[in-house]
């Protein structure tokens, strides 16, 4: 690790120790810094802003309460991103099952449901192009998405994106080549 990585690292410790001491500064520090990150991530997992400021809430708040098992020799972004991409997968299993009972409902309690995409008169063309990014992003299969977020969306190393998802930098590097791949035919197509 770098100086500043090292420094980094330490500092997250210090802000992990003071948490677990009961001083909400300390964990208020690490979410503050680290917060951006896992909404970005969060958002590019899920395609959609407002179940992305859901999940984040729900990743701190995992992370709040397993922060004992933080192990503050390694960075905290690393843990808490992993946190997050758990919480993503989660909601992914969550909303199947929620969109199963919804279509079990009577044909009555059906007419109330609201389709809560953005008619094209209420978005402006450049949001609807970014919207269009982020679906396809979350369109593609975990094992290539994830790897495409942490790198090119959080500026994480292949290294490091291996070492959260459990897998070899060179699988990283593959992975990320594939979803590049499948966003640009979306884009042709």
């Amino acid at each position: 690790m770098s100086g500043a990585a090292t420094q980094a690292v330490r500092w997250e410790a210090e802000a992990a120790a003071a948490a677990l001491a009961g001083r909400q500064a300390g964990f208020s520090a690490l979410m503050e810094g680290h917060r951006d990150a896992v909404f970005r991530m969060v958002r590019g997992h899920l395609g959609n802003e407002a179940d992305a400021l859901d999940v984040t809430q729900e990743s701190f708040v995992a992370a709040f309460l397993a922060l004992r098992r933080y192990d503050p020799a390694r960075p905290f972004r690393g843990w808490i991103l992993r946190i997050a991409l758990n919480k993503c997968h989660d909601w992914a299993r969550r909303r199947k099952v929620r969109r199963f009972f919804a279509f079990a409902l009577p044909i009555e309690a059906a007419t109330g449901l609201v389709d809560p995409a953005p008619s094209p008169e209420e978005t402006l063309s450049s949001q609807r192009a970014v919207e269009r990014i982020h679906a396809a992003v979350a369109a593609l299969p975990d094992a290539l998405k994830e790897p495409l977020l942490l790198c090119a969306v959080e500026g994480l190393s292949q290294e490091e994106a291996a070492a959260i998802l459990g897998i070899s930098r060179k699988a990283v590097e593959t992975r990320i080549y594939r979803a590049r791949q499948k966003l640009s035919f979306l884009s042709e197509g």
